[in-house]
């Protein structure tokens, strides 16, 4: 059975509840769990095929799709529920002195339940659609922070 943590029943999309019975198996290895391959050489976690979590916003058992851009960053905050806050950092060229000067954006990411996160953590997120006022983008793949992060511009 899922973790119920929300106040309204949680229940995969397209797998019927009916596991009654003695010749149907419950969900999770057996395989009545939904889980589905993003593409573009991204492996499908471990913890989506397996898992027992419900997430209709997970690209790999929800109902998300990704396309658009594969952005990579590093993870600032992981504040919110199940969204992280990751920051891209880049150089802009500046014509007049021919110098390029520091830059950063900060996007909202959602994370599945799939992966385990923390702020300094490198992730590769994928561009999906609107998944609230301010989120366009799933994490695909976790990088996880090698020493102590520097704060700033340390991949230059």
């Amino acid at each position: 059975m899922a973790d119920q943590t929300e106040r309204a029943f949680q229940k995969q999309f397209g797998v019927t509840g009916c596991f009654k019975s003695k010749e149907k198996k419950a969900p999770g290895k057996s395989g009545h769990r939904f889980f589905k391959s993003v593409g573009l050489n991204f492996k499908t976690p471990k913890e989506a095929i397996e898992g027992h979590y419900i997430d209709k916003k997970c690209p790999f058992t929800g109902n998300v799709s990704i396309r658009g851009r594969i952005l990579t960053g590093v993870v600032r905050s992981t504040k919110m529920t199940r969204t992280i806050v990751v920051r891209r950092d880049y150089l802009h060229y500046i014509k007049k002195y021919a110098r390029y000067e520091k830059r950063h954006a900060n996007v909202s990411a959602h994370v599945s339940p799939a992966f385990r996160v923390k702020e300094g953590d490198t992730v590769v997120i994928g561009q999906c659609r609107p998944l609230s006022k301010t989120v366009r983008f799933n994490v695909l793949r976790v990088i996880p922070q090698g020493g102590s992060a520097n704060k700033g511009f340390s991949g230059f």
